[in-house]
């Protein structure tokens, strides 16, 4: 569905004439200030008899626009005067100048946003906006839960909420007061992070969700900032989170964290005594099979076994024909220079080795058998990250691959599917740090 803004963005000089030349003067002084015209997708309320309306979206993505315009849909009557659906509204932010600030005086807040005759008159005093019609909505900070125990409300917004320190004592204390109406409703606008309460809203059958990337809001924001976050952060975690608005779900008992992987990115890269690329190689090509996982690691080794570090530089995983990954993995090696293909040949054998050969007929390849599960190969692998030797490369993208990460405990993998990238890191990995490692340690019997 496209907005009236997309169309008129795309629309001749003529059609926009027209457009405007059809309307009588009431419509056109009504225009900017009708939402429903100018949103986008996202930013609409969906339909349906919900409880919740999350919100979720990338830095700049219009979730405050949305949360504002929402309330003023509540609000308002056809007539300035006359009433709307809603008449007592609480609006809780993490602090009271975040509520004040943003979600009512900032460039999307709901004064910014209201048209002259229906904007309503800000009381300090009070902490509360007050409109013409006689609706009120009251100021929240999330810091303080018990100020939500007493008040009444038919309708609320609820600012960023996975930043909130009391998250769940707050949200608890507001589902309490919103006990007005026929139908109380609430709408949550906030950039996923992975706290409970969240996940819980998620998770209940009377909430719907909308969500937006950064770049669908891209035509309000400046190009400069939009080419320095992906620059920066484009696949990496922490960009899916704040940019993509994707939940990062980190597992209980995981072998990996998100602030951990962060904590160790790197920017500038040594020279490398060893680089090679490793190969989990999927053995079917039909629209429901796994990935191939393809990842070149680098490693210097010199000295002892103590010092060595590793870097991530690519996840090259692809989905496709056997062909289509052996000549995947041939040009990562190209591209880097590795030394040697590594690749589980479990399922496969040796067919494994003779599709790559296909490529490349004098490729240095490794084949390699696991004798254990996943999450026992994996865990000397997070012991290597736990004592800082590997790290991932900043400006790689890496975010698909740092999700199986997150998701693999020791009592298996918890996310969907087969963690492919993860295997191919741990076999890369294995072969550059903890077999040579391994035998490095090993005491040296001398002949007599």
């Amino acid at each position: 569905m496209r907005s009236g803004a997309a169309w008129l963005a795309s629309a001749t000089q003529e059609d926009v004439d027209a457009f405007l030349d059809g309307l009588d003067d009431n419509a056109l002084l009504a225009l900017p200030w009708m939402f429903e015209f100018w949103a986008l997708p996202h930013q609409l309320p969906p339909s349906g008899a919900w409880k919740s309306w999350v919100i979720m979206g990338g830095r700049g993505a219009g979730k405050t626009r949305a949360g504002a315009e929402w309330v003023r849909s509540m609000v308002e009557g056809a007539r300035p005067l006359d009433p709307g659906k809603a008449r007592r509204l609480a609006l809780v932010g993490e602090t009271f100048d975040q509520v004040r600030e943003v979600m009512i005086f900032g460039d999307s807040g709901i004064l910014a946003c209201s048209p002259p005759d229906r904007r309503p008159v800000w009381e300090a005093g009070r902490k509360r906006l007050v409109w013409p019609n006689g609706a009120i909505a009251q100021a929240f900070s999330a810091h303080e839960p018990e100020a939500l125990r007493g008040p009444q409300f038919d309708a609320a917004w609820v600012d960023e909420l996975a930043k909130w320190k009391k998250a769940e004592e707050s949200w608890d204390m507001l589902q309490f007061a919103l006990r007005l109406g026929d139908h109380p409703q609430q709408v949550i606008t906030t950039t996923p992070r992975n706290i409970g309460v969240l996940k819980a809203i998620l998770n209940n059958p009377s909430t719907v969700v909308t969500h937006a990337p950064t770049e669908a809001n891209r035509a309000y924001l400046a190009e400069s900032f939009l080419e320095e976050v992906r620059a920066r952060y484009a696949g990496t975690r922490l960009g899916r989170q704040e940019l993509d608005g994707v939940l990062l779900d980190d597992i209980e008992g995981a072998l990996w964290s998100s602030a951990a992987i962060e904590a160790g990115r790197v920017e500038r890269l040594p020279k490398f005594d060893r680089i090679v690329v490793a190969l989990d190689p999927s053995v079917t090509a039909n629209a429901g099979s796994d990935e191939c996982g393809i990842v070149v690691v680098g490693a210097v080794t010199e000295g002892p076994v103590q010092d060595w570090r590793a870097v991530v530089l690519e996840d090259c995983s692809v989905k496709g024909k056997p062909t289509d990954w052996a000549r995947a993995a041939i040009r990562a090696m190209e591209k880097y220079g590795a030394e040697r293909l590594v690749a589980e040949v479990n399922q496969g054998g040796d067919l494994i080795e003779g599709v790559i050969r296909q490529i490349d007929p004098l490729v240095p390849f490794k084949a390699l058998r696991a004798g254990r599960g996943k999450a026992a190969r994996a865990e000397p692998v997070a012991a290597l990250y736990e004592q800082g030797r590997v790290h991932h490369l900043k400006s790689a993208r890496l975010g698909a691959l740092e999700d199986q990460m997150c998701q693999m405990t020791v009592k298996g993998y918890q996310g969907q599917g087969s963690p492919d990238r993860l295997d191919a890191l741990v076999w890369a990995l294995h072969e550059l740090m903890i077999e040579p490692g391994a035998h490095w340690r090993r005491p040296q019997v001398r002949s007599l």
